[in-house]
């Protein structure tokens, strides 16, 4: 295992005192417990956007803190969800009077840790929703799910419902439309390798020089199936024909199309997996309104991508271009 660390144990905390250094114009790290808020919170009047799951999917969640997205993001140690005693001191240090909406990715400690968090702060008084995604077309259950995974439809899901908050959407409406992107998103992904969790030391699962594993979840997770390395094309196809039979837009729709990265891929082939989905959505009629590559939810190192699709709005559009400042999000701002 070569990765640039120090202590296998340490890599979370290590990590997290970088992020805080190198944004500390835009955030606040606290440790102990570990957690990320952006340096102006809690912002009066405001609802208040907290998230959060394991470590190993940088940007995601931290990164996404600020104007714009995230008031609170709540690291756990490497694909680990992060605890009660974490998520709670976010919430209190977050909430401004107008609500808390928690978004938490579809994983079985995710939706638990989250969900005790959030009775105890009801406890408390303060008055919390929760927004579960749930984007991944790839399978219905795996290794840490009930259900279908959250993967990358979170950061569609965190931009356009941090902008409906950031413009003073109550309570009720930042979770109507963090639900209504939800309910428009699909991703799926493909792995061609694996990746290392530092403290485990070797590769999370294994695949033969001339395989793919096709549907694959962020933390490895198997997906539908192993299948031998093929052109660009021909996986992209296998990516987005199922993430477009199950969103089942009508012709003439508008869209996001979002290609992501796992963490090893780089970017001049994940614009070659754009080029020919975006082809294929044109070629049923689809109209792209919006586009995001790059890597914005990763699984440590694995090379391999995932091809989202976000059916659009005029609400969603103006709330996406809507200005954005955060370490790993930026635009208008």
């Amino acid at each position: 295992m070569k990765k640039l660390i120090n202590d296998p144990r340490e890599v979370v905390a290590d990590s997290l005192r970088g992020f805080g250094l190198a944004h500390h114009d835009l955030v606040k790290v606290h440790t102990d417990p570990d957690y990320v808020v952006r340096r102006d919170a809690p912002v009066r009047g405001k609802v208040a956007l907290v998230s959060g799951g394991g470590s190993g999917h940088e940007p995601l969640h931290s990164g996404y803190v600020g104007r714009g997205m995230l008031d609170g993001a709540v690291p756990g140690a490497v694909f680990t969800s992060p605890t009660p005693d974490q998520i709670l001191p976010a919430i209190q240090h977050t909430d401004a009077g107008a609500g808390v909406l928690l978004i938490v990715k579809n994983y079985t400690g995710d939706i638990l840790n989250f969900e005790t968090a959030a009775e105890l702060a009801v406890a408390e008084g303060l008055e919390i929703r929760t927004v579960v995604v749930n984007d991944d077309v790839a399978v219905e259950d795996s290794t840490y799910t009930a259900g279908r995974r959250g993967v990358a439809g979170t950061v569609l899901v965190e931009r356009i419902a941090g902008a409906a908050a950031e413009r003073g959407d109550d309570l009720d409406a930042v979770t109507a439309i963090a639900e209504r992107v939800n309910a428009g998103v699909r991703s799926m992904g493909v792995a061609l390798t694996a990746c290392t969790v530092p403290h485990a030391g070797e590769p999370s699962f294994t695949l033969a020089e001339d395989e793919i594993e096709l549907g694959v979840g962020i933390h490895g997770e198997p997906g539908r199936r192993r299948m031998p390395m093929d052109t660009a094309d021909a996986i992209a196809d296998q990516l987005i024909t199922p993430v477009l039979g199950d969103l089942g837009a009508a012709e003439g729709s508008r869209v996001l199309l979002f290609v992501n990265g796992m963490g090893g891929t780089p970017l001049s082939e994940l614009y070659i997996l754009y080029a020919h989905a975006a082809q294929v959505l044109q070629d049923r009629g689809l109209h792209i309104e919006r586009s995001l590559v790059g890597n914005y939810i990763t699984a440590l190192e694995m090379q391999g991508a995932s091809i989202t699709v976000l059916v659009l709005d005029d609400d969603m559009i103006d709330l996406w271009d809507s200005p954005v400042h955060t370490p790993a999000l930026r635009w208008g701002a």
